[in-house]
């Protein structure tokens, strides 16, 4: 038996291809809900990552210890990141002991805890204890939200259903920028930008207190009829059956009979160190090439520029984010059609181009020869402009693919017996990397320029490059199955015909 690992059309709702029926991203309203409501915890990660950068502006204005001091402020923004190191860290766990919904439900209950904490903060210390619970919950949420999705939807139409949380993280982004620019007039302003972020988190909870469990992991705990239940509202009857086929063969060939997997088992397969390099890698360099700095100190780059409205920032700040969420629905379009590792090259390739010109706004600007002293206004104003473009610029490449593919490989690369933990591991890498962007950036400018520090991402982003180049394979259109068998091959260096060995799974 050979497979067609080619993406099917999308001409109707379900796709005949060889007499299989396949799904198209709208074809089924179950899926979908079950991907809107567990891509909240995608909108409280958006959220948080963009309000800070307005909250900010405002914090340093109240707290006279916050504003003349960079560390201060960079911690402020950072405790978030290293509760969500530690939640992501354990996370995974949380996931596969206790599965994908109650983790779900305890991250809610973190992140609305912290949000209250620091809207009621007196002091920057408190503040920064309410940033720790909401990183907590961001981080489990962050391991919990793509795999939920990507355990309960259809191969065809995995990437893009788990790429709409990315959305949802973009959109909360955005959102986030409609708040800060809403109460910038209203009394308490950072104190409600940051309180708000409690609603969603409720309204979370209580979606999921009605949503069943992930079915592949229902199945992994030999809860089948569960599983099966769940698998019905999914796929026709042809399709449920293939679907448990492969769920029973899957449960057969795990790597310990007993069904459970250990941390160290990771490091000692070959297979799994493979697919964690590449997963791992994915989520670093998404960090590095300079996405998170963009959104945390989007107001404060822009201000730099030489906009030194508060408003004016968080308004440029609100087109970066809203061109950000667009682009994402690009990425939610190509990711089942280009593929993921198409996209992440494409998108590595514009982001250098982007950040040489972002560099190159900072450097001009900075040099006293460019602009004669009649002129300086006009020529500082038009470098400013210059500088936002490529800011923009930066944002319409990076947004449809590094922003989607390196959680959709994630949630994709793995077996069930170790998706939760390698999640975790891998969201942990992401995360640390991002709490060394944010508690160093500001700082590395005020060494070297801004200009020379954007110079140094673009440099990073063509590591990134080469890394995607060399270390990510196509996941497309594969089962979870066939995934595995890809990294074996890759593992134990088969030479055999590729689809050969996949069409040999049961």
């Amino acid at each position: 038996m050979t497979i067609d690992l080619s993406m099917p059309g999308s001409s109707g709702l379900l796709d005949d291809i060889g007499g299989k029926k396949y799904m198209n991203f709208f074809s089924n309203r179950y899926v979908l809900a079950l991907t809107g409501a567990a891509g909240i915890g995608g909108f409280l990660f958006g959220y948080d990552t963009g309000v800070i950068s307005g909250a900010l502006l405002y914090i340093r204005d109240d707290f006279p210890a916050v504003r003349d001091n960079y560390f201060l402020q960079e911690t402020i923004v950072s405790m978030a990141l290293v509760g969500a190191i530690i939640g992501a860290a354990g996370g995974g766990w949380i996931n596969d002991t206790y599965g994908r919904r109650k983790s779900t439900l305890v991250a809610d209950m973190l992140f609305a805890l912290g949000s209250l904490v620091m809207c009621a903060a007196g002091g920057p210390y408190i503040l920064i204890l309410g940033r720790l619970l909401v990183g907590l919950g961001v981080g489990i949420a962050s391991v919990t939200a793509p795999v939920y999705i990507a355990e309960a939807a259809p191969s065809e139409i995995r990437g893009g259903l788990v790429s709409t949380n990315v959305l949802m993280i973009t959109g909360g982004q955005f959102f986030s920028y409609l708040i800060n620019l809403g109460f910038t007039e209203v009394p308490g302003t950072w104190r409600w930008m940051l309180g708000v972020a409690a609603v969603p988190a409720i309204l979370q909870f209580v979606l999921m207190l009605f949503l069943p469990e992930s079915p592949r992991w229902l199945f992994w705990k030999d809860e089948k009829a569960k599983a099966i239940s769940v698998l019905e509202k999914i796929y026709d009857s042809d399709r449920l059956e293939e679907e448990v086929e492969l769920l029973a063969s899957s449960s057969m060939h795990e790597f310990q009979s007993d069904g459970t997997g250990s941390y160290l088992d990771i490091f000692k397969s070959k297979e799994l160190r493979l697919a964690f390099f590449a997963g791992a890698g994915l989520q670093a360099f998404q960090q590095f090439t300079g996405i998170n700095t963009v959104m945390y100190y989007s107001p404060t780059i822009v201000q730099m520029a030489g906009f030194t409205s508060n408003k004016l920032a968080l308004l440029l700040s609100l087109i970066v984010a809203g061109m950000n969420a667009a682009g994402t629905i690009v990425g939610i379009y190509l990711i089942d059609r280009c593929g993921r590792r198409r996209l992440a090259l494409t998108s590595l390739a514009g982001v250098v181009v982007s950040l040489a010109i972002l560099a190159m706004a900072f450097i001009l600007q900075s040099s006293s020869d460019i602009c004669s002293n009649a002129l300086n206004g006009a020529c500082q104003g038009a470098l400013g402009w210059f500088a936002v473009a490529g800011l923009a610029l930066y944002i319409a490449f990076f947004s449809p693919g590094m922003g989607p593919v390196p959680w959709a490989v994630n949630s994709e690369i793995y077996p069930e017996a170790y998706r939760g933990m390698c999640g975790g591991m891998s969201a942990t890498v992401n995360w640390v990397s991002n709490l060394i962007v944010a508690q160093t950036f500001l700082s590395i400018v005020g060494l070297v320029g801004t200009g020379l520090t954007f110079l140094i991402i673009a440099g990073i982003a063509v590591l990134a490059f080469i890394f995607v180049a060399l270390y990510v394979p196509e996941t497309k259109g594969l089962s979870f199955e066939q995934v595995e068998l890809l990294w074996k091959e890759r593992a134990w260096g088969n030479q055999g015909n590729r689809q050969s060995l996949l069409g040999a799974a049961p």
